[in-house]
């Protein structure tokens, strides 16, 4: 299993709008990348390790996929649909990573 995170940097200027990243833009990709997609979660930031600091990422999704070509296969063919909805919640480009899973 892998975890893609998608992450939102926080600073001064960022602009993110939760609720229609929430309600709208992951419901609109779960839709799109199907039953390839295992797994959604948002964290979203609220403290960092320094007392009275923001956290690092105003947000991020965690997309569960069996593995990598899975995802490609699910997401490639949306991530132009996906990119493009940007500028409906966030004026901060979001970093990728994607990670194996490992549980305890």
């Amino acid at each position: 299993m892998i975890k893609v995170s998608v992450m939102y940097p926080n600073s001064e200027d960022v602009k993110f709008d939760t609720d229609y990243y929430q309600n709208t833009h992951l419901p609109m990709v779960a839709k799109l990348v199907g039953s390839a997609l295992k797994r959604l979660e948002l964290d979203l930031g609220m403290a960092s390790k320094v007392p009275n600091e923001s956290a690092p990422y105003v947000a991020i999704a965690h997309l569960l996929f069996d593995d990598i070509a899975s995802f490609q296969e699910a997401f490639g063919p949306h991530a132009a649909t996906f990119a493009a909805d940007l500028k409906n919640y966030s004026n901060v480009q979001a970093e990728l990573q994607i990670s194996e899973l490992i549980t305890f």
